[in-house]
């Protein structure tokens, strides 16, 4: 398999994958931690909280699903969200942040379970043609904004939570 799912079969074994190892990872981190900054941010320089970036994960499932809510009611989809351009993906990553804010870290890490879930059953619902034979937005198939927006940044925080894991002799 590609480093990037090309199938059906392939996103949902990517998310399938990271997505248990992600958790566990979280698992690890107590609650008296999960708002300690020492993650690096979205916004370059700046220094996020455990939280943040499961609010950010919860943040970009959410949009996935309403996008795909929208469209197939055939309404419009101000992407990436209203009142943000794809250029101030940062912003909107704090935004995210900021919406989850008063949240506790149990809460949220069901609240990004609860999310993935519908995502997965949103990809299993499909067909392989509804989601990488067909150009769901600009050049981009369904498959790919679904991958965009939840295996790779998945990959990504793992990396970053392994290491605040590390650093704070969690492991």
């Amino acid at each position: 398999m590609s480093s990037v799912p090309q199938s059906k079969d392939e996103l949902l074994s990517a998310i399938n994958s990271i997505f248990p190892k992600l958790m566990a990872d979280y698992r690890v981190v107590p609650e008296s931690l999960s708002r300690k900054c020492e993650v690096a941010g979205n916004v370059k320089g700046t220094q996020i909280s455990i939280c943040d970036t499961v609010a950010y994960l919860i943040g970009w499932g959410k949009l996935v699903l309403k996008w795909y809510g929208l469209k197939s009611r055939g309404s419009p989809v101000d992407f990436p969200e209203t009142g943000y351009k794809w250029n101030q993906l940062g912003l909107l990553a704090v935004s995210f942040q900021e919406q989850y804010s008063n949240w506790k870290y149990k809460d949220l890490l069901n609240e990004l379970d609860s999310t993935i879930s519908e995502l997965i059953a949103l990809v299993s619902s499909l067909s392989n043609d509804e989601l990488y034979e067909r150009t769901w937005y600009e050049k981009w198939t369904l498959g790919r904004m679904i991958q965009f927006n939840t295996s790779s940044p998945m990959k990504n925080i793992r990396i970053k939570i392994r290491r605040f894991n590390k650093n704070n002799g969690l492991q």
